[in-house]
């Protein structure tokens, strides 16, 4: 093929809808992780639409160079299609189709990757120019799900227009519960039962999917979210009657006990799950979730801040901490990037006191790119108490605690950093009446908060007792501009 003709094929390679066009960045992701998420999902979902995850699967490959495995996954993608399409529908080819078009054109195979465009192109003909295909969607929508959270808003609205073609379609209704489900969670986030969306979703995909026992178990958590989880509890027995081994019920069913304060029970589910699957970071995040509750309730239950105490029962809460170590450093060894495990592993080496490996941990993860303001918010938050009460430096605390407190999203995280900056803040106008740093700081969390009134009331004392303080008087003529 000439180089012009080669040139030729981008745009029209770039006009094609498949994982390749989807935006699914490299740097959202850990590539040998997302692969073998996706071996899993081949090996325990029952599902007619694998050819999904092996077109996914292609395009994992592709993400670390694997050309030739890329293209495996794309013939038994197109085998799967074949064995479960007697209708013979062929729309459902064209992710496929796609697919095979680019790994070709990094092959340097143009004129393969060519006849791949030309087989789409024909499909699109025999549709009369149909250009909105719901099992497009619905397949972008599932593989947006699967690569990272920031995707989940996208994969919403993917989910929306597949069910605005197919609004019967069971797969994109299963899909659509379980992302607002996500989002409605995601980042910490608390959704008030009178917002609660998913809740209907939830039941409506299981009654059209009575046999998928994963969106059973979502339902259950939804419940006790809601404080029902005595019938959350109903739909996790008939989960597990239909799916004892299957390891992602299990990890939701574990998710549900630990919250319900059975973590033995959720121990228990959990070590099954990990036999199935080893190299599943969030199982191995739920493991040690359930040890950390563990460590806290002995800690609490025998007094541990009585001497005789901590000797005798030292082993007992070693061992506790030890475990939760263990499984949150596998954790971030196969999801390197989960940012919440990061969190929970300096805040538990924080525990057992190694607080240099804390403090590389909580760099390594402010080092993150593309952190989202919620997470960013956690780890500030996290920080701010690991300076305060391990390090005793409550300067440092402050600058991270101020830093939660500047990203205005709404959080629990951001709940907590401004309590502490008021407790400080508290502590020292109580400790000496004209200390200017303790009315600055209160001073800063209304700025924030856009009480400009308070703030300048704030500012306005601490310069009564710093008066020639240069940053005090900044923010007084800054707050005054603005009424």
């Amino acid at each position: 093929m000439s180089r012009s003709s080669k040139e030729a094929l981008k745009p029209r390679l770039l006009q094609l809808k498949c994982q390749f066009t989807w935006n699914l960045l490299l740097k959202n992701t850990d590539p040998d992780e997302l692969e073998d998420r996706l071996h899993y999902q081949l090996e325990f979902l029952v599902t007619k639409n694998k050819y999904m995850v092996y077109n996914f699967l292609a395009y994992a490959m592709h993400l670390k160079k694997d050309y030739t495995e890329a293209i495996a996954n794309l013939e038994k993608a197109e085998e799967t299609i074949n064995e479960n399409n007697p209708d013979g529908a062929d729309q459902k080819y064209l992710v496929t189709y796609g697919n095979y078009a680019w790994v070709y054109y990094y092959m340097k195979q143009y004129e393969d990757s060519q006849k791949y465009i030309d087989k789409v192109e024909q499909i699109y003909k025999e549709l009369k120019g149909l250009q909105d295909i719901a099992a497009i969607y619905g397949e972008k929508g599932w593989s947006l799900l699967k690569f990272c959270g920031k995707y989940y808003e996208e994969a919403k609205q993917c989910f929306e227009k597949a069910l605005e073609l197919e609004p019967e379609d069971p797969e994109w209704i299963t899909g659509y519960a379980t992302v607002v489900y996500r989002l409605e969670g995601f980042n910490g986030r608390k959704c008030a039962a009178s917002d609660c969306k998913s809740l209907e979703l939830l039941k409506n995909a299981v009654e059209k999917n009575p046999k998928d026992a994963v969106v059973k178990a979502l339902l259950a958590l939804k419940l006790q979210d809601l404080d029902r989880t005595g019938e959350g509890k109903r739909y996790i027995a008939e989960a597990l009657e239909q799916a004892p081994n299957l390891p992602y019920l299990l990890r939701y069913v574990a998710k549900f006990y630990r919250r319900g304060k059975m973590v033995d029970e959720a121990l228990h589910v959990l070590k099954t799950a990990i036999d199935l699957i080893p190299t599943s970071g969030f199982l191995h995040h739920q493991i040690g979730l359930c040890y950390r509750k563990k460590y806290f309730a002995y800690k609490k239950g025998f007094g541990i801040r009585n001497p005789y105490n901590r000797q005798r029962h030292s082993a007992e809460l070693d061992d506790l901490i030890q475990n939760a170590l263990f499984h949150f450093e596998k954790t971030v060894e196969h999801k390197k990037t989960f940012v919440y495990a990061n969190v929970d592993l300096a805040n538990m080496y924080s525990e057992a006191k190694e607080y240099q490996k804390a403090e590389e941990r909580f760099k390594t993860v402010l080092a993150f790119i593309n952190l989202t303001d919620e997470e960013k918010q956690q780890i500030y938050d996290n920080y701010g108490r690991f300076k305060e009460y391990c390090m005793r430096s409550e300067s440092e605390a402050i600058d991270c605690y101020k830093k939660s407190l500047q990203i205005t999203v709404p959080s629990q995280d951001r709940e907590s950093s401004e309590k502490s900056l008021r407790r400080i803040s508290s502590k020292k106008i109580k400790k000496n009446i004209r200390d200017a740093k303790g009315y600055a700081l209160l001073g800063f969390v209304h700025k924030t908060n856009g009480e400009r009134y308070d703030a300048i009331d704030c500012y306005e004392k601490a310069l009564k007792y710093d008066p020639y303080n240069e940053e005090y008087v900044s923010e007084l003529c800054e707050l005054k501009l603005m009424i």
